[in-house]
């Protein structure tokens, strides 16, 4: 599928092969996206469907991870387009940096197994590792867009499998063991954001998975992403001048539309959200998790607990059992101490200052939605491993921000042609 829609965009269309190298084929890089958003869903597939244990469907998860890892080092033998030593600039070092520490904390992690967390871990590493593969044999910005079509395409897979799935209790989309709301929501807003980023490229085709996925969003009925999404889109409506007022308009009423289609079930949902009283979903229960967790890391302030020292370690909250912090400065003060506020905080701010060099146009102003959506997102929520910008995309982002930022001469709305992107070599600087 992603080769037909690699064909028909011009800007998705292969670069032009250098002399002596052997490009990662088109559809390599949409596997690797489709695995990155589906593999939420493989436990619930593999308990579900072929009636496994949850600990079989982790192992394929991890065994997948590994097998492409393999697979895209395979295809990024020989000579380059771009060397792996220049693509370590600016955030890529801080996700090195983040990578680094939360490997050497295995020796201090008070998990409740160091094997599964030191699979985890690999596997963290292994996301990054495919991503900067793939870069080294093509252009950075190919690359990454088809790697999109593949994330979209995986999240529309799983939304569709949980709109299948009998409601939760609570009426939210999901599974009570295996899969959570907040994962499906957490997914789907990502993807729809990298389904308007196809969109900022003059593809209008990602106009309906986009549509679908924000509808799945609004169902799975993730409080804090839907928060964070509408104040990220606001940002983009409000900002992005390249969208004509009519069309924001029309946007903007079927929102409204698709709103009150879903009252009676977003009323029925607040009347069990406030007779929950302190359960872990609600605002008490959450204060309660954050107390918890704020008295802990408070006790090894400096490199905290360690990676994957939470989950079977912290004890339930009632019938929750954490993952995380529910909050992302405190999940790595937790888990790293201020060493890890350092490099959340390091990442963050090369991420935004690379995107502040871009000239004015959509592009610019999506990622820094994009920004807003994982900050706001991170005052309640988080990734159990990884941040709420996950290391690989940070990684398959940096490339692409600096060849745009490297050309002055264009003019604003370039960034949105439909002529491909020429391929500028990344100057290579010293190691530090």
């Amino acid at each position: 599928m992603f080769t037909r829609s690699a064909s028909r965009l011009p800007w998705l269309a292969p670069a032009e092969p250098i002399a002596e190298v052997s490009p990662v084929p088109t559809l390599l890089p949409g596997v690797v996206g489709f695995y990155f958003s589906f593999r939420v869903a493989i436990v619930l597939v593999t308990v579900r469907l072929f009636l496994q244990d949850a600990q079989t469907g982790v192992a394929a998860g991890l065994l997948c991870n590994y097998l492409l890892l393999v697979v895209v080092g395979f295809f990024s033998l020989g000579p380059a387009v771009c060397s792996l030593r220049s693509m370590l600039r600016g955030p890529v070092w801080w996700v090195l940096a983040f990578l680094a520490f939360s490997g050497v904390s295995l020796l201090w992690s008070s998990t409740a197994s160091l094997a599964a967390a030191a699979a985890f871990w690999c596997a963290m590493a292994a996301d990054v590792a495919i991503v900067m593969l793939l870069g080294r044999n093509s252009s950075a910005d190919e690359t990454g867009q088809v790697l999109m079509q593949g994330f979209i395409w995986g999240t529309c897979a799983f939304a569709a499998m949980a709109w299948l799935l009998p409601a939760q209790s609570d009426l939210r989309l999901g599974d009570e063991e295996l899969l959570g709301p907040n994962q499906i929501g957490y997914s789907c807003a990502f993807a729809c954001f990298l389904a308007q980023y196809l969109m900022t490229r003059r593809s209008r085709l990602w106009g309906l998975p986009a549509a679908f996925l924000a509808i799945t969003l609004l169902r799975s009925l993730s409080k804090t992403t839907i928060v964070a999404f509408i104040a990220a889109e606001a940002f983009v409506l409000l900002r992005d001048r390249s969208i004509k007022r009519t069309k924001k308009l029309l946007l903007l009423g079927l929102a409204l539309v698709i709103l009150f289609a879903f009252q009676g079930l977003i009323a029925s949902y607040y009347t069990i959200y406030t007779n929950a009283g302190s359960q872990a979903e609600t605002l008490t229960g959450r204060l309660g998790i954050w107390a918890y967790f704020v008295t802990e890391a408070v006790q090894q302030p400096w490199i905290g607990h360690g990676f994957h020292s939470v989950w079977k370690v912290v004890p339930p909250f009632g019938p929750f059992e954490a993952r995380h912090a529910h909050n992302e400065l405190l999940q790595q003060f937790y888990a790293y101490g201020a060493a890890g506020i350092i490099l959340m905080a390091g990442l963050y701010t090369t991420v935004f200052l690379q995107i502040r060099r871009l000239r004015r146009g959509p592009a610019k102003t999506f990622f820094q939605g994009l920004l807003i959506f994982v900050l706001v997102r991170g005052l309640a929520d988080t990734e159990p491993f990884d941040l709420s910008l996950p290391l690989w995309f940070v990684c398959l982002i940096t490339p692409v921000l600096i060849q745009w930022a490297a050309q002055p001469h264009e003019r604003p709305s370039a960034l949105a042609t439909t002529r491909p992107m020429p391929v500028v070599p990344l100057a290579e600087e010293p190691l530090p």
